[in-house]
């Protein structure tokens, strides 16, 4: 098979297939040879393992981690693929495609199945435009994932992998930070996909923590992200403004139960950590 991050093969396959790559999906392949090995090789992917893929495209990714797990299954939602991916792949008898949306897939079930007790990583060039919705889903669902390496937009991967209680942090960093630890890897250049982006891309590796980074008071996760995502949502405003507009609360109660947490009442939303949104969330129940 001819080298896949070569434009002539992906101008050619696409001829032959009648296909036009879609802006709609996000689709921008790879054509620099050396990045997917490396994405491939940061997952830890090896004999023994299971890979899942999100959105394979013509398969340049795929091949480096058939060559490397015991069976890779790649779900795809654009049905125009299957038929170029049947010859790309023809040559891997480890290789699996699902037609489905992954936001809609049953995942446990589809890892059980495909994967039974084998460690299993998540390996993927996501679409920038489905970026988060697809991570949140493989983190909150507490998916046997070992861990999920991608490659996204570069100023999504800095806000994804910003450590809670800095400056860069948003709330999706304090939801990643909670299920995994996150390594901003490398740098991906525009000149590296076809048709390139106007964007700079990066690849991060989430390694899913056993247990929750924190204990959440009552186990109520969906109080506690509510909590935080009400401090993001005004993000210049003092945390106590934004969580008492975000959740409909007098600030005088809010403030209260900052200074019951041992927080000061003028703290900015990123300047508080997990352990601090899970006094406050106690505070808040108390008050």
């Amino acid at each position: 098979m001819p080298t896949l991050t070569d434009l002539s093969t992906i101008r050619d396959l696409c001829a032959r297939y009648d296909f036009a790559l879609s802006k709609g999906f996000g689709q921008n392949f790879i054509i620099n040879p050396g990045i997917c090995p490396r994405i491939a090789e940061a997952s830890g992917i090896g004999p023994g393992w299971g890979a899942l893929e999100v959105g394979p495209g013509i398969g340049v990714l795929t091949e480096q981690l058939c060559k490397r797990a015991d069976n890779v299954v790649s779900i795809e939602v654009d049905k125009r693929l299957p038929p170029l991916l049947e010859e790309t792949m023809a040559d891997y008898d480890n290789f699996k495609l699902i037609l489905n949306d992954v936001l809609k897939v049953d995942l446990k079930a589809l890892l059980a199945e495909e994967f039974g007790g084998k460690p299993v990583a998540v390996c993927a060039n996501l679409p920038y435009y489905i970026t988060s919705p697809i991570l949140m889903r493989l983190l909150e669902e507490k998916l046997p994932i070992r861990n999920i390496t991608v490659m996204v937009q570069k100023e999504a991967a800095q806000r994804l992998c910003a450590a809670p209680g800095t400056r860069d942090a948003g709330a999706i960093s304090y939801a990643v930070a909670y299920y995994a630890e996150p390594k901003l890897l490398f740098s991906v250049q525009p000149g590296s996909f076809y048709p390139a982006p106007k964007v700079t891309s990066a690849v991060i590796r989430l390694d899913v923590r056993e247990k929750p980074a924190v204990t959440v008071p009552n186990g109520d996760e969906a109080v506690f992200f509510a909590l935080i995502r009400a401090a993001f949502s005004q993000r210049r405003k003092t945390a106590a403004n934004a969580i008492a507009n975000g959740l409909h609360l007098p600030k005088a109660q809010v403030i209260s139960a900052l200074q019951a947490a041992g927080l000061d009442e003028r703290s900015r939303p990123e300047q508080l950590t997990l352990e601090n949104y899970c006094a406050l969330q106690t505070a808040l129940a108390n008050t």
